[in-house]
């Protein structure tokens, strides 16, 4: 098995914030914009569906994406013994799904979202900017959290509007620089 070279850690010194105080650790994690995604699983006969900002891609051959799950979710089980998830990749216009996906019962959060059942029985959301449904490759324990890795087995996108941002804890737009 091929191991990473260990890198030298002199000359970096962590502040004393983020040593000691989870929250100005959070504040330094919410400097970097990420995009906006509701994460779906269909479990045991139920849709279950959550808000997601840490959704990344891992690689191209063969197609595989990431999330990251807390392992004191609610939802953990759904996600982690489902098979599989779907990823929808959230809208502008969508900043009142994403609001609705992070909190109350599952049934309050699709009420009234537009939704299209995948043939792998997941949902995905109609309006979403771009879709990913994935098959369950690899959870690695990480910490509080879980990284759900997933192997693509469809996906969409479309052209015609602009994705939502998460920056400092708020919802924002991209807007390119002029040159």
């Amino acid at each position: 098995m091929h191991q990473m070279p260990q890198v030298p850690s002199a000359g970096i010194t962590p502040s004393v914030n983020a040593t000691l105080d989870p929250a100005e650790y959070r504040k330094a994690l919410s400097c970097f914009a990420t995009g906006v995604t509701v994460v779906t699983a269909n479990w045991q006969g139920c849709d279950w569906g959550m808000t997601c900002n840490s959704f990344a891609s891992v690689s191209l051959d063969p197609k595989l994406v990431l999330w990251s799950i807390r392992k004191a979710a609610s939802s953990l089980e759904a996600f982690t013994q489902s098979g599989g998830f779907t990823v929808s990749v959230l809208s502008q216009k969508q900043e009142a799904v994403a609001k609705q996906f992070a909190t109350g019962d599952m049934n309050a959060r699709f009420a009234g979202v537009p939704v299209q059942r995948q043939h792998s029985q997941r949902q995905r959301l109609t309006e979403a900017l771009a879709w990913f449904d994935c098959q369950l490759h690899q959870l690695v324990d990480a910490g509080d959290h879980h990284i759900v890795i997933g192997r693509v087995i469809d996906f969409g996108w479309q052209d015609e509007t602009q994705a939502l941002n998460f920056w400092r804890s708020q919802f924002g737009q991209f807007k390119p620089l002029t040159a």
